[in-house]
């Protein structure tokens, strides 16, 4: 067990320090304990979370030189993926989590001060209204979201956050091809341009995963995101 972690890292390109392992493993209890009283994931034995949820977080190492990142926001994280493992493994980041579940907001304020995590904040509330709020609007160098919306709509929700000539990189599964072109109009009306759609498979498994890259090239108008429940309810088309 001591290994499975560092050596399905290295798979993908990212050394730890021992401190970072130490992280990564009380964050993996603390989900278990948490977990019991609430559901936070349908994946909790060890070995599973370092390949769903840690090794498929910090796979945006494929399309993002993450030294290169400042602000990051994670948009409707949950149990905090990929935002929390994005911040054990590149320390320097600038880290906001949003969630609209206040249960999961207490749970990831439990990790950030059990991990002693420093620079990442949370906030509880939904992204369409938060995306109205100067203090975060435009404001990041990139945004990151395995929210399950489809790409039109998590577009709406992610893209005003993101600062120009930032990016959002939404975690997609393999089959994205359809899901990328019925998106392509809402990206363009929302300030971005779809740059690139990576395919992979997760390291052993055979879990296909996308990331569309998505470059922030003008501001989002003033008039996105619509209120709350819109953006799922009538996705740009």
């Amino acid at each position: 067990m001591d290994q499975i972690l560092k050596k399905s890292l290295e798979k993908i390109g990212i050394e730890i320090t021992d401190r970072q392992k130490e992280q990564f493993d009380a964050y993996h209890k603390l989900l278990e304990e948490w977990n019991k009283v609430m559901n936070l994931t349908g994946i909790t034995e060890y070995e599973e979370v370092v390949e769903k949820h840690y090794v498929d977080s910090l796979s945006i190492v494929k399309v993002m030189d993450m030294d290169k990142v400042d602000q990051v926001i994670d948009i409707g994280t949950g149990a905090g993926f990929p935002g929390l493992p994005l911040k054990i493994a590149f320390p320097h980041l600038k880290v906001t989590l949003l969630d609209s579940l206040n249960k999961r907001i207490k749970f990831l304020n439990a990790v950030i001060e059990e991990l002693g995590l420093e620079d990442i904040h949370t906030i509880h509330g939904r992204a369409e209204d938060y995306a109205k709020d100067a203090a975060y609007r435009e404001q990041y160098d990139l945004c990151v979201s395995r929210a399950v919306a489809n790409l039109a709509t998590l577009s709406e929700y992610c893209l005003p956050y993101v600062k120009v000539d930032g990016m959002f990189v939404p975690y997609k599964s393999g089959e994205i091809d359809e899901e990328v072109k019925e998106s392509s109009k809402a990206v363009k009306i929302l300030g971005g341009k779809i740059e690139d759609v990576v395919k992979f498979e997760l390291p052993g498994t055979d879990i296909g995963r996308s990331f569309v890259k998505i470059h922030k090239v003008k501001n989002t108008t003033k008039k996105y995101p619509r209120k709350a429940g819109m953006p799922s309810k009538e996705p740009i088309r």
